[in-house]
């Protein structure tokens, strides 16, 4: 399966949850914030929103403030 992550090809064996991807990348849920295909995945769905071959994935810390 090939992926885009924040304009980077990324290649993995098999399908998987965003759950699962930010295990993989290392990235700490907390903070993380994700969009598919332009669109915003909520946390609540990470754990069963498959990712499918050719998705593009942008990864950002989301930042409060004023």
């Amino acid at each position: 399966m090939r992926i885009i992550i924040n304009n980077q090809i990324k290649e993995f064996e098999s399908p998987l949850t965003v759950s699962q991807l930010l295990i993989l990348l290392a990235r700490s849920q907390a903070g993380t914030a994700l969009a598919i295909n332009q669109i915003i995945i909520p946390r609540a769905q990470w754990e069963t929103h498959k990712i499918n071959d050719g998705d593009n994935i942008l990864l950002f810390q989301a930042i409060a403030g004023g």
